[in-house]
């Protein structure tokens, strides 16, 4: 069974901003400036463009969430697909649409998805002081599974554990 990404999916953005509708895009090499301006602003040790570009490159799934008539980028995520499971690499909210759900619908999205490539699991790192984050996954359903210690940087020479996370899709 295959998943083909409706090009138009209108969806309606949660409130507090009623009336401002939202699509899914893929996330092409036009569109990494944008996407790399919003990691900067979201993250403290934001991927590279290299680090997009090459994901773009090896065919991960890699989608936007565009609101709007001018295009404005809410977020995107990317995801590499496995034998029968999927992983999530990254998943961004620009700083000014959290906390509307928009994260929520990204995460619906790609366990659809997911389910459609035959996959059974959905996995992801999220660093252990992303508490916020971590919130949001376990009301989606994901289990804590582990940790993996020095995963992420953290400045200064320091490193910060991930909690591995899994969802049962």
């Amino acid at each position: 069974m295959s998943f083909v990404w409706p090009v138009t999916a209108t969806l309606p953005l949660p409130e507090p901003m009623p009336g401002l509708e939202a699509r899914f895009e893929p996330l092409v090499p036009g569109l990494l400036d944008a996407v790399v301006a919003v990691e900067q602003r979201a993250y403290s040790h934001p991927w590279s463009r290299g680090n997009f570009a090459d994901a773009l490159a090896v065919g991960y799934q890699a989608q936007c969430l565009m609101a709007g008539d001018d295009d404005a980028l809410i977020g995107y995520f990317i995801a590499m697909k496995g034998v029968d499971e999927v992983h999530l690499l990254n998943i961004t909210v620009a700083p000014e649409f959290q906390r509307q759900g928009w994260a929520v619908l990204m995460l619906d999205a790609l366990a659809l998805w997911a389910r459609g490539q035959g996959a059974e699991w959905l996995w992801l790192e999220v660093r252990l002081s992303n508490v916020r984050a971590q919130q949001v996954y376990l009301r989606r359903g994901f289990n804590r599974v582990g940790v993996r210690r020095g995963y992420y940087p953290a400045g200064r020479g320091e490193r910060e554990d991930a909690v591995v996370m899994s969802l049962k899709i």
